[in-house]
C-alpha cells in the first residue's frame, strides 16, 4: 500500500495538516501492539458473566513512544487505543476456543499480509501469518452497528456457534499522527493453503453485478453474480450436504432480517480437485493445529454433527466436497459484510436506483425481499442437488422408502410360509377324518381359511400404503426446499434479541 492511500477510509482529525500521515508499516505496527496490549491487559481480569452493560463499554490509553508506567516503550509515534466491549469480545473468543496466548501468537507473531480489496468499500484487508483471523478496517457508522448489535448476536451464538455470519473476535480503534482506523477482527473464510480456482461475491442480485475489467485483470479475480451464471451451470451437492447448506443460510439470513440487515454477500472460493492438487510439503503449516472451533465451511454447516471435534489435520482444509459437471470440488464459503443496516441512506439510494433500473434487481434493498431473493439465488441456481439413481437402491440409505419397503417384505415372507404350512397340515388332517368336528358349523369358514383370507387383505392393505407412502415420498424429496421448511421447528430458528 502505498503512504497516498492511507487516508482511505479513515478519518483525519482537524489537526491532521500539522501532522506527517503514517505509513502503511506504522499502522500495522500500532495495530499489532495495540492489541496486543489490550488482549494482555485484559488477562488481569477475572472471568465472569457477561453483563448488558459490557456491551457499550469503550476503554481508551495512550501509548506515548517512550512508555509509560502502563504501557510498554515502542518505536512507532504516540497513538490512543480503544477497545470496544472487552469482555464482551473476551467471552466470543472464549466461545469459539481461542486461548489468549494463541490469539496474540497469530496477531502480533509476524507481519500482517495485506491483502486486495475487491468490493466496492474502501476497507483494508490483512490477513495473520498463520491464516486464521483477518483484519478489516471499518467505517465509523460500522462500528458504531456493530457495537449495537453485539447483545443479540451474544445470544445468537449461544443458540447456533455454528454459522456462516462473520464471526467477531474484537474491535478496536488507532489514533495515530492524526489518522483514525477503526478495525474489527474476524475468521478467515478462504484459507490462503488452498488455491482458489474460483472466487465470487455473490448477492442474488443483477444490477452492475459484473467484474470491472481491472479486477478481470488481476492474477485471482473475484467474480460477481452475471458472471456465474456465464460460467458455471450450479454447484452440485449431495442431498444431506444440500439440506444442510441451505438450513444454514436460511437461518441466518432470518438472523440478519431481524437485525434490519442487506446488502451483504456470499463469498464463495472454489478449489477444483483434479487441477493440480497441492502437495502436503508446499501446504501452509498454519492449519495444523487450528486455533478455531466451527472456523471451516464443512464445520459451519453441519450444525447435529456426527463428528463434533474439527479437524486440525486434513487434505481438505475443511471444504464441503462438491461436483460441477465432471469436475471434483472443494467449496469454501461464509457470509461478509453485513454491517449494513437499512437506514435512511439506503433507503434513499434504494430508492435513486429504482428510478434508472428495476428496483427489484438493484442489490440495496429492504432486508425481507432482500433475504428472500437472496436464498431463491442460492437454493435454484449456485446450489443445486445431486438426485441418486432409480436403479441404485443397493446404495441409497436404510432409512429410505425403498430400503424400508424391501425390508418389510422380507420380514413378511416367512409368516406367509408358515401359515402356507399351517394351511398344508389342517387339510392332511381332515383327509384323515377330522372334518367331523368342523362340520357341526356348516355356515362357518374353518379358522385356517379366515387366517389365510386376512392374512391377505392385511398383505394388500400393506402394499398399498406403501405404494402411497413410496408416491408422496418421492414427492417430498423432488422439493426439497419446501419440506426443509416445513420441517423446520420454530424453536430452531428462533432469534433473541
Amino acid at each position: 500500500m502505498s503512504t497516498d492511500t492511507i487516508g482511505r477510509g479513515t478519518k483525519a482529525s482537524k489537526g491532521s495538516k500539522d501532522h506527517k500521515k503514517p505509513t502503511a508499516s506504522v499502522l500495522k505496527g500500532a495495530i499489532q501492539l495495540g492489541i496486543g496490549y489490550a488482549v494482555g491487559n485484559l488477562s488481569s481480569k477475572p472471568d465472569r458473566d457477561v453483563l448488558m452493560q459490557d456491551f457499550s463499554v469503550v476503554e481508551s490509553v495512550f501509548l506515548p513512544s517512550e512508555g509509560s508506567n502502563l504501557t510498554p516503550a515502542h518505536h512507532f509515534p504516540d497513538f490512543r487505543l480503544k477497545t470496544y466491549a472487552p469482555l464482551a469480545f473476551r467471552y466470543f473468543r472464549e466461545l469459539f476456543g481461542i486461548k489468549p496466548d494463541d490469539y496474540l501468537y497469530s496477531i502480533c507473531n509476524e507481519p500482517l499480509i495485506e491483502l486486495s480489496n475487491p468490493g466496492a468499500s474502501s476497507s483494508w484487508f490483512y490477513l495473520t501469518s498463520d491464516d486464521e483471523f483477518i483484519i478489516k478496517t471499518v467505517q465509523h457508522k460500522e462500528a458504531e452497528f456493530l457495537q449495537k448489535l453485539l447483545p443479540g448476536y451474544y445470544m445468537n451464538l449461544n443458540q447456533n456457534p455454528r454459522t456462516l455470519l462473520p464471526k467477531f473476535y474484537g474491535l478496536y480503534c488507532i489514533q495515530c499522527a492524526g489518522v483514525t482506523i477503526r478495525v474489527v477482527v474476524m475468521n478467515n473464510v478462504l484459507p490462503r493453503a488452498m488455491k482458489m480456482h474460483y472466487k465470487y461475491d455473490l448477492k442474488g442480485s443483477s444490477y452492475k453485478r459484473r467484474a470491472s475489467r481491472k479486477e478481470r485483470s488481476k492474477p485471482s479475480p473475484t467474480f460477481k453474480d452475471l458472471d456465474f451464471h456465464e460460467m458455471h451451470e450450479g454447484l452440485h451437492f449431495d442431498l444431506d450436504t444440500y439440506n444442510a447448506l441451505m438450513k444454514t443460510l436460511q437461518r441466518d439470513c432470518r438472523v440478519l432480517e431481524s437485525f434490519k440487515i442487506m446488502d451483504y454477500s456470499l463469498l464463495l472460493g472454489i478449489h477444483v480437485l483434479d487441477r493440480k492438487p497441492l502437495s502436503r510439503g508446499s501446504r501452509c503449516d498454519s492449519r495444523r493445529g487450528q486455533k478455531v472451533l466451527y472456523s471451516t465451511a464443512l464445520e459451519s454447516i453441519q450444525g447435529s454433527v456426527k463428528d463434533p471435534e474439527p479437524v486440525a489435520d486434513d487434505d481438505t482444509l475443511g471444504g464441503i466436497p462438491a461436483k460441477h459437471k465432471d469436475e471434483n470440488l472443494l467449496i469454501f464459503l461464509g457470509l461478509i459484510d453485513i454491517l449494513q443496516s437499512y437506514r435512511f441512506i439506503k433507503k434513499v439510494e434504494h430508492s435513486w436506483k429504482a428510478l434508472v433500473h428495476d428496483g427489484d434487481t438493484v442489490s440495496v434493498h429492504r432486508p425481507s425481499f432482500y433475504a428472500d431473493r437472496f436464498l431463491k439465488f442460492m437454493s435454484s441456481t449456485v446450489f443445486k442437488k445431486i438426485h441418486p439413481l432409480r436403479g441404485a437402491s443397493s446404495k441409497r440409505k436404510k432409512g429410505s422408502v425403498y430400503a424400508v419397503k424391501s425390508a418389510s417384505q422380507e420380514f413378511l415372507s416367512p409368516q406367509k410360509e408358515e401359515k402356507k404350512e399351517g394351511k398344508k397340515a389342517q387339510s392332511m388332517d381332515n383327509l384323515e377324518g377330522n372334518f367331523y368336528s368342523s362340520s357341526k358349523q356348516p355356515d362357518l369358514l374353518p379358522t385356517s381359511a379366515v387366517c389365510l383370507e386376512s392374512s391377505r387383505n392385511d398383505d394388500e392393505d400393506l402394499e398399498n400404503s406403501e405404494e402411497r407412502r413410496a408416491s408422496s415420498s418421492t414427492i417430498a424429496l423432488d422439493d426439497p426446499l419446501s419440506s426443509l421448511s416445513r420441517s423446520q421447528s420454530d424453536s430452531e430458528l428462533d432469534v433473541y434479541l
